[in-house]
């Protein structure tokens, strides 16, 4: 049994590991989105797909409870506030009820993933293993779809009245590419679920595992031709596989340090833009996707917000701009862009309380505690160079669910006192020298 020093009255409000239940529920859906979306539609049983945004409201109400209330923290009811306001703020700017109503929608996945703040992902098992099945039957998925032609491919559905069908971003040559889209029916999501189940679910593996899997892994994501869920998956068990090479004691301090050195990739798009700005992005090149991005994606935004707003470039526009809500349901869709970076979009929306926020999250990850988190903050830090991330939905939870360990009680105790003592059994039995794995969290799973 380990001790944990946490300052956390014993009130509890709901007793369910619904976090857990949420992100289950989530990440069946979106991996599995294709088979989901088609047969549900068939059959009429729409509003099924609809589940885990419900199950998520009990994840809003439990981050208010637990991070607000119990925590305390301050950082947590000014997050809430934020995002409530930006919700109104998007409201007027995007001008319709059904562009806030999914602006709402699209923000809800963050309460889940926040709500991991005082738990490790470790301590979940039986998700663990949800994770570790959707793993393998997205690689199977992949396969499947190189050798059948699957009824959900470019299949179209409706949504708050709007005709949608699963976006496609890559950094691709050429036109003609076989773009395989697996259970997911996204080519990009599907090597994305592969690509952090994976990377959770390698955490306690043995490395003969990570490199046989890995290695499929790595295939399988070359067959859905997208570069950047290719290129942070190589480096990812590259990293891996160093890290399983140092003595046991640098392991966890090296991991740590890789999870706080990623924060740097936030840059890069900066300096794409500072060096590659103006350069013609030449069609079917093999450049031509990122030189897009670095002429168009990354500035013609600001631009329009500019012409739109122009306190926004201080203040964000609101949940929902240059997002799909705005593209599906307002009338500004002609100033939308795809803007294909999570923390550019993010900022449009949120503003200069965006960059404060990250801060804190930087500072809250030299003393995170759990390798999962850490592992997932490196992936995601990479990954959403070129991806927006925000649909599906458990994109956004991931990222959220890596930024967690900011309101968690061993970040706000750091400014308090009053300490209680809470038991709490060790998730798992460490391999390879990733002991240092148990945050501030309330009991087993």
């Amino acid at each position: 049994m380990t001790i944990l020093t946490l300052n956390r009255p014993r009130i509890t409000l709901i007793s369910l590991n619904i976090e857990a239940i949420a992100l289950g529920v989530y990440l069946v859906r979106d991996a599995f989105g294709g088979v989901i979306r088609y047969y549900t539609s068939i059959y009429h049983m729409d509003p099924l797909w609809y589940l885990p945004d419900a199950v998520a409201l009990l994840c809003l109400v439990q981050f208010f409870v637990h991070c607000i209330l119990r925590n305390r923290s301050t950082l947590a009811l000014l997050v809430f506030v934020q995002i409530m306001l930006s919700l109104v703020l998007g409201y007027f700017m995007l001008g319709t009820m059904n562009a806030a109503i999914s602006s709402f929608k699209m923000m809800l996945p963050v309460f889940v993933g926040f709500c991991f703040c005082d738990s490790s992902l470790g301590s979940y098992r039986k998700l663990l293993s949800v994770i570790a099945v959707t793993f393998y039957l997205s690689v199977i998925g992949v396969f499947l779809t190189k050798f059948y032609a699957m009824p959900w491919v470019g299949y179209k559905y409706e949504s708050f009245g709007a005709v949608r069908e699963a976006g496609r971003l890559w950094w691709a040559y050429g036109g003609d590419d076989q773009r395989l889209m697996g259970f997911a029916a996204d080519n990009t999501m599907a090597a994305f679920f592969i690509l952090v189940s994976f990377a959770i679910t390698s955490v306690r593996k043995s490395t003969s595992w990570c490199i046989g899997a890995g290695s499929i892994a790595i295939y399988v994501v070359w067959l859905t031709t997208s570069k950047t869920t290719f290129i942070v998956l190589s480096f990812y068990l590259l990293l891996l596989l160093l890290v399983r090479m140092l003595p046991e004691r640098s392991r966890f301090l090296a991991v740590r340090g890789i999870a706080l050195w990623s924060f740097a990739a936030i840059l890069i798009p900066l300096f794409m833009i500072l060096l590659a700005s103006g350069t013609p992005a030449v069609p079917h090149s093999t450049l031509y996707s990122i030189l897009d991005r670095i002429n168009n994606s990354w500035q013609l935004p600001f631009v329009y917000m500019t012409q739109l707003m122009p306190i926004g470039l201080v203040t964000g526009c609101g949940a929902g701009c240059f997002n799909y809500p705005q593209q599906l349901f307002s009338p500004l869709a002609s100033f939308w862009v795809p803007v294909d970076n999570f923390y550019i979009g993010t900022y449009l929306m949120f503003g200069l309380p965006f960059v404060a926020f990250m801060v804190m999250v930087f500072r809250a990850t030299f003393g995170a505690t759990d390798v999962y988190k850490l592992t997932l903050l490196f992936v995601v830090n990479l990954f959403t160079i070129t991806v927006l991330n925000y649909g599906p939905a458990s994109g956004l939870l991931i990222i959220a669910l890596s930024f967690s360990e900011v309101f968690s009680r061993r970040a706000t105790s750091a400014r308090g006192a009053d300490a209680v003592p809470i038991v709490m059994r060790p998730p798992m039995r460490p391999l390879d020298g990733f002991s240092p794995d148990l945050p501030a969290a309330s009991g087993s799973r």
